[in-house]
């Protein structure tokens, strides 16, 4: 009779068994977390209750290997397939499969094995008895690992890894080789820290990680320089828009593409040879302008500076190459065509993408000390100059186009245009990119438009055609028009209530977990009234981080940004708290950095909402923000000597709240009953938990945070109360369909969102 009849009994069975002869320091969640049954030392694990084909489960274990290397870890010399019911283990070497370690799978690494066929065991150990369990430990105890090649599909990971061992390094300590003037030989040319795990990469140069060579810059430069790569599909469609431009150049015109920020030319790599001929391009990180020279450095007109000098390499940058400097800006070779009135100047550019907001300002970024950034903050006020990209876009209009024939091609999100009014040009044409194809994890929107250098203050709507990648089939995907409509106000300008009233006095601030902060400074002074019902704080006229940039909590957000929300109003408040929530349940990257959130319906809005139009709506509005996870109202004691409690919630243990007095004037439908029946459900579970409190009056994330509690065991997430989990996940699936039905179209229409 088997003595396991599931596979993890065994495999922790096998740990307790085995580690404490080991090494008892290791941990078993350190060992499996790679999503493999566990990396010991030299050693890569694979766990069976019964082994039936070795073949199999050893290509298993070469896929899992496969994504160590891809991720820039050690590969283990050895393979340990176990079968835990019979006691015994195979023994594999992995350096003879590494020609399949080097390539690249996808899907589950236990699927689609059967028909490799690889070599004979070198040893099979059976561990019931003393002489294999001592022999399988000093197997255990080796720390061998088998050498991999560096090629594009690992090298991110290992340059990831080298700048974690060694945070003081820069990117030619990765990355440097024997050409140029600048010969400092780089870990993956000359191993030293990894001389274990890889083999000298033999390329003459990185032309071959010219896609990657923005994921390939150390953490320091990342910071300084932001993120400015291009999918090839997406640069190839760009060209559409360049070759739209080039059709505006006056007949009996020369013209010029100026790129100040081309990485490794992927914008310009389906330029024809013509094309290219009229290009001036320049990249401020050393060894992208060496790709760059490599690549098309023949072909353009010009490369700044175009030829390397001892003084060229400047701490990993290129002296003469920072397009945000007043040298760059009066660069002769560039300024020649400035100057020339029979020269039209077109702009290709993907400018990096760095903002700066919060306590991101602080960070010493060399970008926002140049002469572009110290100029254009001297012109423009407020935040517009906080987005290294702004830098570039507003310079490009203000130092290079001159003529109403010259253009501008750029990538960037749409606020610059759309909220921040930093562009009133003639728009000609655009699309509508995924912003997940730019090397990021967030899929938004980033517009690629073509603009004219003529004035346009009137237009308020342009349409641009939205393509997302299948990254499948590497093809285009379309996705239809995709309205920009630009914002005039803000919800501070218009929908903010700055009263002060003569009672009010000195009160507690909440921190976003919505309990009192009693350690941070506070960026107000906060306050106490009984007319006050919470503070509202719905920053920004973007989403980005839309958990962060929306707060609503019982008093005052340390950090301010935001309004006391009194009795009188509250009602009419809210829907700047549901508008808040829109991108967290509507995900699609045609959405985030294009929908944002604007006042510029505040005056029919303020009408309707007198008339008694939207009585019904507010009292939606009311609804969901009382059963929305996100609304972090407490009910607690302050350090002031007061309890402060949550009334936008439906808990009338201790007395009827603000919200169940009120929300008896809403005609309910049965999806209102439903959400209210799943609320009696949340609550009634809450009460049975062990920490429930009686003397509190609870809302649904005070629920949550306190008594929605969870304990681990053997790494896996228990819930110790599982009807009361269960039930707060079925709310939050209601509230989302309700949200999007009830409360989204009419935020649309009175343009809280736009």
């Amino acid at each position: 009779m088997d003595k396991y009849i599931i596979e993890r009994d065994g495999q922790l069975d096998f740990y307790k068994a085995f580690l404490p002869r080991v090494n008892p320091q290791l941990d078993v969640d350190e060992i499996i977390a790679d999503n493999n049954d566990g990396v010991v030392n030299g050693n890569l694990l694979e766990f069976k209750l019964h082994v039936t084909d070795l073949n199999t489960v050893l290509f298993q274990c070469i896929k899992y290997l496969s994504a160590l290397r891809i991720k820039g870890k050690p590969v283990p010399a050895n393979i340990l397939i176990i079968d835990v019911n019979s006691a015994t283990a195979w023994l594999y070497h992995s350096e003879p499969y590494l020609t399949d370690i080097e390539k690249v799978y996808s899907g589950g690494a236990s699927k689609d094995n059967s028909g490799f066929v690889g070599g004979n065991a070198e040893k099979v150990l059976y561990y019931n008895g003393p002489l294999g369990a001592e022999s399988l430990i000093a197997l255990l105890k080796e720390s061998n690992f088998t050498k991999i090649h560096i090629d594009e599909n690992c090298i991110v990971g290992w340059a990831t890894a080298f700048y974690k061992k060694v945070p003081t390094a820069r990117k030619e300590d990765f990355l440097g080789d024997e050409t140029g003037k600048h010969k400092t030989i780089g870990e993956i040319r000359r191993p030293v820290h990894f001389a274990e795990y890889i083999y000298p990469y033999t390329g003459q140069s990185n032309v071959k990680f010219n896609y990657l060579m923005d994921k390939l810059n150390d953490t320091l430069q990342k910071k300084n320089l932001g993120a400015f790569y291009t999918h090839t599909l997406y640069a190839e469609k760009s060209l559409e828009l360049v070759r739209a431009a080039i059709a505006r150049v006056p007949a009996g015109n020369d013209y010029i593409i100026l790129d100040r920020c081309a990485g490794t030319g992927n914008l310009e790599a389906g330029l024809t040879e013509e094309e290219l001929s009229h290009c001036i391009v320049s990249t401020i990180e050393y060894y992208e302008y060496k790709v760059l020279q490599e690549l098309i450095g023949a072909k353009v007109r010009h490369i700044i500076p175009p030829i390397e000098t001892a003084e060229t390499f400047n701490a990993g940058l290129v002296n003469g190459a920072d397009a945000l400097s007043r040298e760059y800006v009066e660069n002769p070779v560039i300024k020649q065509y400035i100057d020339n009135p029979k020269c039209t100047v077109i702009l290709f550019e993907n400018p990096p993408y760095a903002e700066a907001h919060g306590s991101e300002k602080k960070m010493s970024g060399a970008w926002k000390h140049t002469y572009l950034h110290t100029k254009m903050k001297s012109e423009l006020k407020g935040s517009v100059s906080d987005d290294i990209g702004n830098v570039f876009i507003w310079s490009g209009f203000k130092f290079y186009l001159r003529q109403p024939t010259d253009s501008y091609v750029v990538f960037s999100p749409v606020k610059y245009w759309k909220s921040q009014n930093l562009v009133n040009k003639r728009f000609i044409k655009g699309y509508g990119f995924n912003r997940r194809h730019f090397h990021t994890d967030i899929d938004a929107c980033i517009m690629c438009a073509l603009w004219a250098n003529t004035d346009d203050i009137v237009t308020d709507e342009v349409v641009i055609q939205g393509f997302d990648i299948d990254t499948k089939t590497n093809s285009m995907v379309e996705y239809g028009e995709l309205p920009v409509k630009k914002i005039y106000s803000s919800y501070a300008q218009r929908f903010y209530d700055k009263r002060k009233f003569t009672d009010d006095i000195v009160g507690v601030a909440c921190y976003s977990d919505g309990l009192e902060e009693l350690k941070r400074k506070l960026s107000l002074q906060p306050v106490y009234n009984k007319n006050i019902v919470c503070y509202l704080a719905p920053k920004g006229n973007g989403f980005d981080k839309p958990d962060l940039n929306c707060t609503l909590t019982t008093c005052a957000f340390y950090n301010a940004h935001g309004f006391y929300v009194r009795i009188d109003n509250y009602i009419e408040k809210l829907p700047m708290f549901c508008a808040s929530r829109y991108i967290t349940y509507n995900k699609a990257w045609t959405e985030r950095a294009r929908i944002m959130k604007s006042a510029d319906g505040a005056d029919r809005y303020y009408a309707d909402v007198a008339n008694g139009k939207l009585a019904q709506f507010l009292l939606k509005c009311l609804l969901f923000t009382c059963l929305e996870m996100q609304n972090h109202m407490r009910t607690f004691a302050g350090s002031d000597g007061r309890v402060y409690r949550n009334e936008l919630c439906f808990d009338g243990t201790n007395g009827e709240t603000i919200a169940l007095r009120d929300i008896k004037g809403l005609a309910m439908s049965n999806k209102e009953k439903k959400l209210l029946k799943q609320w009696e459900t949340v609550l009634c579970c809450a009460k049975r938990t062990e920490n429930y409190n009686p003397a509190l009056t609870y809302g649904v994330y005070q629920i949550y945070a306190e008594l929605d509690t969870s304990h681990e065991e053997e790494g896996t997430t228990v819930w110790d109360n599982v009807e009361l989990h269960t039930a707060l996940a079925g709310l939050k699936t209601l509230v989302k369909e309700y949200y999007n039905s009830e409360i989204v179209p009419v935020l649309f229409e009175y343009e809280y969102l736009k």
